[in-house]
């Protein structure tokens, strides 16, 4: 008989010993009975143990998928520096098939790219340094630099990854990457469907597909030859999971790429501070185009002010196109009383609703609760509701009353909901069916507009004012994102509204972004990422005085641990979510290790625990 210490797919269980009379190799992934589960779970063989003292169950069936030793070795990792059970690390990977054979499939590409003078320095020196960060202006050229990089490596019959924003996966960037790579690109992200992600997953071990461009899940591929990990928008907190395993995905592919001697560019025109600090960089700022950015601030923070209007009309006549930005969707943010001055909130969410009219209803972002508007305030049962916070719905609706001859169409996560119609909105903007484009930060992602020369931001104070270290580059980097829509080719106007005119401007128009980096390392000295290691841990339950103990008793527990500063505690912005009330605790230390073994001493159910949190 053989004994192996298995790990148990994408449960919490740590591994456990079971007996086979089969010899068998570690990674294989089998079925086995867990006690008081009916449904056979799915495992990995982690490796072979001597006779145990305790009587063992059977391996009872032996599948052909396999787990390879890299991936065993990065879900290790994932299990150890984001507090989580290997089973769910390896939950992340898409395992190997052994039926499947590689076959060895040279194709010959041809970009037909010729790159200038400067950005031929930025491929050589990233060439050279093998992992680095391409600091790019928006309109500099860094996907040509990207796609000629690519194809050297696939031409060495090898493969890459290029990972991207889930909301910078565009028809526009699929196209670029086809009309190059044919049919040995794949795209993969959470709305392709389980068929078509099976002949991916099939093609790629066959050798047919070498490339690999998606959102951060593409990196737990069955990569039999990666060599190349591309990283773009690098800067974007989307690369951070908010489920378990908490990995960021940018910084996972620093350790793949240093662990296993890959090539790896980060890019960005506003890159991250960990990545300005840590990486090698190349600053690439002259652009493609000949552009011009001239910005316009409005002393206002949420409506159509009378001076964005004359804008945006008067670009409308000189037959320009607008985009108009907003952190929120939906019609309204928060519904406040004039009488008691409380918000409408949700029943089971210590949040407000959101105004969706279209809906005749006002819904919570966080569970998906939805109710009637009501007529009165549900508080004081008297007072009318007022709107705050405006929302791309409401400004949509406004836009349409101040300029009816006019097309206008939403761009957020209410309105785009497939792939087809992010295709079909897009396809009719580039091809000037729509005059006004209104959306969330999908707008700033990867999109090239060549007709827009106007760019409209409200709501820039809500992420400014954010309870966040990363209010201000987020704020600032999303502004820069946004205007760089404007003015591809030739001049641009960005009307900003808002309060804080004096920070925006200083970046903007006196200085740079490299400088706001400089200062932004300043102000975080000892403090903040990237000098310093912060970690969450959220414990959450019904029973809110449970929670408040527990989080008292690690309290206690952490603030008499060396080298690690409990730097807050206490209820949480959101206190209530699902009916459940949340309490945290927020960890800092210079000290990686003395960190991590604090939360691995955490075997709370009611905790969730965030290394690298970006709250």
């Amino acid at each position: 008989m053989n004994y192996y210490e298995l790990s148990i797919l994408k449960s919490p269980l740590q591994n456990l010993t079971y007996q086979s009379i089969e010899k068998l190799e570690i990674g294989t992934k089998v079925l086995v009975k867990l006690a008081r589960i009916k449904k056979n779970q799915e495992a990995v063989i982690i490796k072979e143990v001597a006779k145990p003292e305790f009587i063992c169950s059977d391996i009872l069936e032996v599948s052909s998928s396999f787990y390879s030793k890299n991936m065993l070795e990065i879900a290790s990792f994932i299990s150890k520096y984001y507090v989580c059970s290997l089973g769910e690390a390896l939950g992340l990977f898409q395992s190997f098939d052994k039926n499947i054979e590689q076959s060895d499939i040279n194709i010959d590409f041809s970009s037909e790219i010729l790159l200038s003078e400067f950005q031929n320095e930025a491929k050589e020196f990233l060439d050279r340094e093998k992992q680095a960060l391409l600091f790019a202006a928006t309109g500099a050229g860094k996907t040509e630099i990207y796609i000629k990089t690519i194809e050297e490596i696939l031409k060495q019959n090898s493969q890459a990854v290029f990972l991207m924003p889930e909301i910078s996966l565009t028809p526009q960037m699929q196209k670029r990457l086809e009309k190059v790579f044919g049919k040995s690109l794949a795209i993969w992200h959470s709305k392709v469907s389980s068929k078509k992600r099976k002949d991916i997953l099939e093609k790629l071990q066959k050798g047919e597909i070498k490339l690999i461009a998606g959102a951060r899940s593409a990196l737990f591929l069955p990569f039999s030859n990666l060599k190349l990990i591309i990283v773009d928008e690098e800067h974007d907190d989307s690369y951070k999971s908010d489920s378990k395993p908490r990995y960021n995905a940018k910084d996972l592919s620093i350790y793949i790429a240093k662990k296993y001697d890959l090539r790896l560019i980060l890019g960005s025109a506003t890159p991250s501070i960990n990545s300005y600090k840590n990486m090698p960089k190349f600053v690439l700022d002259r652009t493609f185009f000949e552009t011009k950015e001239s910005y316009i601030f409005e002393h206002s923070s949420q409506n159509i002010s009378a001076n964005t209007y004359n804008k945006i009309k008067e670009c409308l006549e000189n037959n320009h196109q607008v985009i108009v930005f907003l952190p929120t969707r939906a019609n309204f943010k928060y519904q406040i009383c004039f009488d008691c001055g409380k918000s409408v909130e949700c029943p089971y969410c210590s949040v407000s609703m959101s105004l969706h009219k279209n809906d005749l209803a006002l819904k919570c972002h966080y569970c998906g609760f939805a109710q009637r508007i009501p007529d009165f305030c549900p508080s004081c049962k008297t007072g009318a509701i007022s709107n705050n916070r405006v929302g791309t719905a409401q400004i949509e609706e406004e836009l349409k009353e101040l300029f009816p001859q006019n097309i206008i169409q939403r761009f957020d996560r209410d309105e785009i909901k497939s792939e087809k119609r992010l295709k079909e909105i897009l396809n009719d903007f580039n091809s000037c069916k729509i005059d006004i484009l209104v959306g969330t930060q999908m707008l700033s992602k990867g999109h090239d507009y060549h007709n827009v020369k106007l760019a409209v931001v409200i709501g820039i104070d809500s992420l400014l004012n954010m309870n966040s270290y990363k209010a201000r580059q987020m704020a600032l980097s999303m502004l820069l994102q946004i205007s760089g829509r404007s003015g591809r080719s030739g001049f641009g106007e960005v009307l900003i509204e808002t309060k804080n005119e004096d920070f925006f401007k200083h970046y903007l128009e006196n200085s740079s972004y490299l400088e706001f980096l400089e200062d932004e390392m300043e102000f975080r000295k000892e403090l903040y990422p990237p000098f310093v290691k912060l970690a969450r841990v959220v414990f959450s339950h019904t029973n809110g005085l449970k929670v408040q103990e527990e989080m008292s008793d690690f309290v206690k527990l952490f603030k008499s641990i060396k080298d690690i500063e409990v730097v807050g505690f206490g209820e949480c912005a959101i206190f209530k979510i699902s009916n459940k009330y949340r309490y945290e605790i927020v960890l800092r230390s210079s000290n990686t290790k003395a960190l991590l073994q604090a939360l691995h001493s955490i075997k709370s159910p009611n905790a969730m625990i965030d290394m690298d949190t970006i709250y």
